[in-house]
This record gives C-alpha cells, sequence and structure tokens, in this order.
C-alpha cells in the first residue's frame, strides 16, 4: 500500500508539473508580440515603415534633432568639403549611410562600379592585437576592403562575388537549392599577405537600434549559458570588445559579431571605414576631423530613434499556428520574443517591453556558415542571434530588389536561411526539415507577420 501510495504521489506530482507547463506554454503563445518596439512601436507597413520616429518621441526637441540626424544620414561626402578638401575617402565603399541602408533596412549584396553597399572585413594572424583578441589589421589595408578611391589613391582593389550551389531535399520529398558566395578579389593595389581571412558582410538593418542598445548588459549576460548548464544544445555567450568611450572591454551588442559596445562606436566606425570621414571618435593624426561631435552625436541620435513598425495579423490563426511550429522547433531559444530594456539617455527607450526576437548573443552556427574570422571572443563559426522584428517589410522597403538573409547575403528566402543554421541550431534545423510543406509554409507566414 505504501508502494503503491508512493506511486500515486508521484504520478500526482508529475501531473502537478505537466498542467504547470501546459499552462505556462499557453501563456507564452498566446502572448501579443504586436507592440514589438513597446511603446515607441509605429503602426505603419508601407515602404517607410523603417523611417519614422519613435513613436512616443513626443518633445519638440527631440523631434528636431531626429530631423537634423537624418539630414547627416543621408549626406553625400563626396560633395561636402572641409577647407577645400573633401571629406570622402581617399578609400571608400559608399557615400553616405543611407547609400547602404537603404530604407534604414538591410542593405544588398552588391559590390558597384561607382559604390558599393556590401564590404569584405579583413584581417591577419600576423601582428600584435591593438586589443586582447581584436583583429589584427592588414598592412596596407586595414580591416576592410575599400574598393573604390578618389585619384590619385587607388582602391584596396575591385571586389567581384561567384555563387556555389548545393542542393537537398525535405523529410517530404521536396528539393531546395542553397548558394554559398565566394568573393574574389582582384587587381590589388598592395600585396595581401598570406592568411589574409576575409568575411563578406551585406549591411544590416539601422531601425531599432536604439531600443537593442537600451538593453542593460546584464539582461543580455543572464541569458548566456556558456557552459550549456540546463544541457538543450545551446550555449549562447557574450562578446567582449574594446570600448573606446569607456577604455574597457564591455559587452558587445551591434555588428553580426556583436563586436561593436554602442551605436556611438559603431556609427562612427562607418564613417570612418566605410566612407572614410574621420570624427572625433576614429581622428586620423592631428587633423581636424572631417565630421564634429555635434554631426556625429546627430546620427547616432537618428539611428538611435529609429521605430520598429507594429507586427501583424497576430490574432490570425494560421499566423498563430506559426508561431507554435517557431516555438516547439526550439527557434524562440536563441531568437528571444521578448525583452525588458533598462535605463536609456534616452528616456523614450527605457524601461521598454519589446519583442525583438534576440538574445544579442553569440552561437555557434556551424561548419557552413563558418567566415574562418575570428573578431574578439567570436570565433569563427559564432554570429549574433539576428533580430527578426520587421523582417516581414524587408522586401516592400527595398522596393522591389532582391532581399537576402544572414551575414553574407546568401539566403535569398526566409527558408533558406533557416535551412543554414547549424551548431547549436541544427536540432532545430532538423526538426524544420521534418514539417510538412504546410507546416513549413505557416512558419514562414508567422515571420512575415513580424
Amino acid at each position: 500500500m505504501r508502494i503503491r501510495a508512493a506511486r500515486l504521489s508521484l504520478v500526482y506530482a508529475w501531473l502537478l508539473v505537466a498542467i504547470s507547463l501546459s499552462t505556462r506554454w499557453r501563456v507564452a503563445n498566446a502572448e501579443d508580440i504586436t507592440l514589438e518596439g513597446g511603446d515607441a512601436s509605429v503602426d505603419d507597413a508601407s515602404s517607410g515603415a523603417f523611417g519614422k520616429p519613435l513613436a512616443n518621441l513626443s518633445n519638440p526637441r527631440s523631434a528636431l534633432r531626429h530631423d537634423l540626424g537624418e539630414r547627416g544620414f543621408h549626406r553625400n561626402f563626396a560633395h561636402v568639403r572641409l577647407n577645400g578638401r573633401r571629406t570622402l575617402g581617399p578609400k571608400f565603399n559608399n557615400v553616405s549611410c543611407a547609400s547602404c541602408h537603404f530604407g534604414n533596412g538591410r542593405g544588398l549584396v552588391s559590390f558597384g562600379r561607382r559604390a558599393s553597399q556590401s564590404v569584405v572585413k579583413v584581417s591577419t594572424l600576423f601582428g600584435r592585437p591593438a586589443h586582447t583578441g581584436a583583429p589584427i589589421p592588414v598592412r596596407g589595408v586595414g580591416l576592410q576592403i575599400r574598393d573604390h578611391g578618389l585619384s590619385p589613391v587607388k582602391a584596396d582593389g575591385r571586389l567581384a562575388l561567384l555563387w556555389e550551389l548545393s542542393h537537398g531535399t525535405y523529410y517530404d520529398g521536396t528539393s531546395f537549392e542553397l548558394r554559398k558566395p565566394i568573393v574574389q578579389l582582384q587587381g590589388a593595389s598592395a600585396k595581401l599577405p598570406t592568411g589574409t581571412m576575409f568575411s563578406l558582410r551585406r549591411p544590416p538593418p539601422v531601425f531599432g537600434a536604439g531600443l537593442l542598445e537600451a538593453i542593460d548588459a546584464t539582461t543580455i549576460l543572464s541569458m548566456a549559458d556558456p557552459a550549456d548548464a540546463d544541457f538543450n544544445g545551446i550555449s549562447g555567450r557574450v562578446n567582449l570588445v574594446w570600448n573606446k568611450q569607456e577604455r574597457a572591454a564591455t559587452v558587445g551588442k551591434f555588428g553580426f559579431k556583436a563586436s561593436s559596445p554602442s551605436l556611438l562606436q559603431q556609427v562612427a566606425t562607418a564613417y570612418s571605414t566605410d566612407m572614410g570621414v574621420t570624427n572625433p571618435v576614429f581622428p586620423e593624426g592631428d587633423r581636424p576631423p572631417d565630421i564634429s561631435q555635434r554631426v556625429l552625436g546627430l546620427t547616432v541620435f537618428y539611428a538611435q530613434t529609429l521605430a520598429v513598425p507594429k507586427a501583424r495579423s497576430q490574432d490570425d490563426a494560421v499566423v498563430q499556428s506559426g508561431q507554435r511550429t517557431f516555438n516547439t522547433i526550439g527557434c524562440a531559444q536563441c531568437h528571444v520574443s521578448t525583452i525588458i530594456t533598462g535605463q536609456h539617455s534616452i528616456a523614450e527607450l527605457s524601461y521598454q517591453t519589446i519583442h525583438p526576437f534576440t538574445d544579442l548573443l553569440l552561437h555557434d552556427m556551424g561548419e557552413g556558415l563558418a567566415d574562418g574570422r575570428p573578431d574578439f571572443v567570436a570565433e569563427s563559426q559564432e554570429w549574433r542571434t539576428t533580430p527578426l522584428w520587421g523582417i516581414g517589410l524587408s522586401s516592400l522597403v527595398l522596393a522591389g530588389a532582391e532581399v537576402t538573409y544572414l551575414h553574407d547575403g546568401r539566403a535569398r528566402t526566409l527558408e533558406e536561411a533557416v535551412l543554414w543554421h547549424g551548431g547549436e541550431a541544427e536540432a532545430s534545423r532538423e526538426a524544420f526539415m521534418r514539417l510538412s510543406a504546410n507546416e513549413r509554409e505557416e512558419l514562414m507566414i508567422f515571420l512575415r507577420s513580424l
């Protein structure tokens, strides 16, 4: 009798646990993620959806700063002179921020005759890093190939792109095709050392960046599990990068490998590296910088105060079914749906309940996505979880241009992006492969609703 009673008690206890988990599951699935940017979300599903200021940015002075920053974001530095000289270059990839981040969204995988939207990061194994773990610049080139130059200065070389195709089959017999980029550097102006590491990058979206910046480092650290202590196969970790303002290693948040700690440093790096525009964060010797602290600050403020559009059709049964599949196959373990921001100097960004679908952590994505180029703590196969908010409006914002996904734009569809997942995401990819065609389409409909 005691044994039977003990067994009944154990069964009862497990039933309570099951009921509790079931309740939590229903609550999680019933969560309304429409206000992806919290109170700052905008109700806009047009081609200009990524260009709106925070909905709660009501201070007239802040609205003016946002507008002034937008001018800086669109400023063509090929037409800007300082003390009689051009501020652009002399080596560069593009002429303005907006030329790469079209409509404040993702850019194209493109190398052009006059300017390029994509960039190729480079580094070498030889030499001493400026800071622990930092990429080592290639002599005469730096950390990025600048494929355009102003005479008499030559560009680092011309960049060309080829695609290597592969094929596979879902468990239901449906076939698919994937592509992998092969970057070629032609007509290099300087001989690159043997072992130079290359990494193709397409421009990431800009909108919502201020809300991501407002996420506390402690919150990001609380989601990290570098030793996989819970044995779920997910071991996200932070990238510790050099923070020029704090003169210390801090948690990285921006860039495909979370290699920048703040929007100020991210924007200043883009000015300096992508356009050759010196600034107070990245000056050049004793020469006055090409842009002032005020101009830099206004551009940063503009990026910080770009809103996230609301998610759409969240009460639709198909969208909800797709969201359940998203959770069931494990996508939400890294693409975390809900985070509360911390305190930020811009009050409208503080303490917002947002739905970015990222943990901002580095994850091992497998050898298929490895770029062979470490960046501070981030190893070759590690990438920051990409935020998914607004992803369903990408095609509309790009006005018919080809939308691509992942760090190098190899994925032409969201479906291809999922199929490239490996490493810590291998189990989720395998589960995706086993879904029926209808379940896969419902998952895609959910993603397109974000």
